[in-house]
Formats: structure tokens, sequence, C-alpha cells
């Protein structure tokens, strides 16, 4: 589990089957097994190197987020370790698994913040972006400012904190983003979906607890 608090700037490349991350002296030391949020994805250190950690990876990793792409050409990637239970939520719940990527449509410099807007690749993830919802962005926990009506677009505001401290400063108009929407709402749209079901058919509710169903299970 993590927090969106980006505590270092890294850079990733392929080797072998694997990709090599480096860039994780702000958080170090670093032990065979443990998490790093890469870009919003969460990773295991299966062998240490200097400054840094081997991973290996699955097709569904590389398939479903930017890392592929940013390791053939040794991008820059935002590292997060995991969090410990002592520490301050200082962000939101970001689990490091990505539920799909954006695309972004504008970069806009304002006076105090910068203004970055996205557009998703899967509209079905909308209905998860709503305004002062959360967002993860390539593993930043950030605030939507706005969105269109359906979620299909939403914008944030970046303070120069944020800015200067994570790899936003390198963004450019069409660059693919790795996103995670609030686990908050995915856990309460499927209690309220399966709420639903079980009021749609009374015959798989379990029986109400009674004097009478008490003493059929042998209470007293």
């Amino acid at each position: 589990m993590f927090t969106g608090l980006i505590q270092g700037i890294g850079r990733i490349q392929r080797r072998g089957k694997g990709l090599m991350i480096q860039g994780c002296e702000p958080f170090s030391p670093l032990s065979i097994g443990d998490s790093v949020c890469v870009d919003g994805v969460c990773l295991t250190a299966s062998e240490l190197i200097s400054d840094g950690f081997m991973a290996e990876v699955s097709e569904e990793t590389l398939r479903r987020t930017t890392l592929g792409e940013k390791a053939a050409d040794g991008g820059l990637v935002n590292l997060e370790p995991a969090l410990r239970l002592s520490d301050r939520l200082g962000g939101h719940l970001v689990s490091g698994h990505v539920d799909g990527l954006g695309k972004v449509v504008s970069i806009e410099t304002l006076q105090n913040s910068w203004q970055v807007e996205v557009s998703l690749e899967d509209l079905a993830l909308g209905r998860y972006i709503c305004e002062k919802a959360s967002i993860s962005l390539n593993g930043i926990s950030l605030t939507v400012a706005g969105c269109s009506e359906k979620g299909s677009r939403f914008w944030i505001a970046v303070i120069p904190h944020t800015w200067c401290n994570t790899s936003m400063k390198y963004l450019t108009v069409g660059e693919r983003v790795n996103l995670e929407v609030d686990l908050l709402a995915k856990y309460v749209e499927n209690l309220i979906a399966r709420a639903k079901n079980n009021n749609s058919s009374q015959e798989e509710l379990p029986p109400a607890i009674s004097k009478d169903w008490l003493a059929s299970q042998g209470w007293e």
C-alpha cells in the first residue's frame, strides 16, 4: 500500500526479461522482497543493485501500463516505498494496481500552479471521476479539479512542490500516463451492487437472527 507522495525520481530500463530501476537513494536501504511503487505500479525487488533494484514483471503489467514504453527509452519514473503502518497518510490510499491509461491533452502554466488535462483511454473509468475526487497519476496522489460530465476528461491543479519534486515537469502533450482511481470508490460501488443483487433475490439472504433461530441452532 502507498500514499501517492513521491520520494524520488528514478530511471527505468529493460534488463533481459525484467526491469532495472535506479534512483532509490532517498529512501534506501531496500531489502529483497520490498515493494516499491514505480510510476504508479507496485513492483517487488527481486535483486538489489547500486542505488536501486531489479524487478520481475509480467506480460500483463507491461500491457496495461506505460512501464514497457518507458523502459525501452530509459525513461524517468516516480518512486515511492511501501507505506509503514506508523507512517502518516498524507496523500490517499494507493494500491499500486493501475486501472487504466490516460493521455495528456493539455498543460497550462498558470500564475501559481499548472493545470494538466487528461483524457481516459478506457471510458468506463469515468464513473469514478468527479470533482475533488482523489486520483493517482503516475503514482502521484492528486485531486480532480474538474471533469467532463461523464468523467472521460478531467483536469488537475498541480502546485509548485509537486511539479518540482515529481516527473510532472517532464510531461508532454500526447504522453500516456498510468491511472489508479480512488480505491474507496471501487469498494463502495461493489458493496452497492451486491446489496442490490441481494435485494432482488431474497432467497439468497441468510435467515434473520431471532430467538427461534438461535434455539434451532442449539442455543438455550
